[in-house]
């Protein structure tokens, strides 16, 4: 019986080490340490919330812990948390926050940069926009004058192979009467 007594007791504190791990009081309450494992037991002192401690051993609802001044003693499981508290946590998340709305302010400038970037590139694009409806109606214009002068030319030479055509009909008719005959000589 002594040696299973002994051997119970060497296992419940091999498994008090095991479950010793750094755990924190939530950050909801201020609760008291008892002497037992229940609020029947005497009060031995209190824990703040996100107080850093270690746990010993769990009980069903209660757990025995050992607080940063070296006591122990027993809490109710659900006010112990494995995350640190708040007092530990904000000034981490204050680092963060700042971090982050650096990072924001500079996107938001690079975007309104980008903004203004764009905005620059569709003023030139318009630009560019007019001057090619300008330059495609210039163009039309100048297509037009060339068809007219095309037609001009084309109406210029055959005025100019119909007076030629004319001239050489006049003169295929007034010729022969201007030139003397020789057919009026007889050789015989």
């Amino acid at each position: 019986m002594f040696k299973t007594k002994n051997l119970f007791l060497i296992l419940i504190f091999i498994s008090s080490f095991a479950n010793a791990a750094t755990s924190y009081i939530s950050d909801d309450l201020h609760t008291f340490i008892h002497s037992g494992p229940g609020t029947k037991y005497k009060i031995i002192g209190s824990v703040n919330t996100g107080d850093r401690i270690e746990i010993i051993r769990k009980n069903s609802k209660y757990t025995l812990i050992k607080d940063s001044k070296g006591r122990s003693g027993w809490v109710n499981s659900k006010y112990i948390s494995a995350q640190p508290g708040l007092k530990e946590r904000l000034p981490q998340l204050e680092t963060q926050l700042t971090k982050v709305q650096t990072q924001l302010d500079e996107y938001k400038t690079n975007i309104e940069s980008q903004d203004n970037k764009l905005e620059k590139l569709e003023n030139i694009n318009l630009t560019l926009n007019k001057q090619i409806e300008e330059i495609q109606i210039l163009n039309a214009n100048l297509n037009d004058k060339l068809d007219t002068k095309k037609n001009d030319l084309l109406m210029r030479w055959f005025s100019y192979g119909g007076m030629v055509a004319g001239g050489g009909l006049l003169l295929g008719l007034i010729l022969p009467y201007l030139i003397p005959s020789r057919r009026k000589k007889s050789r015989w």
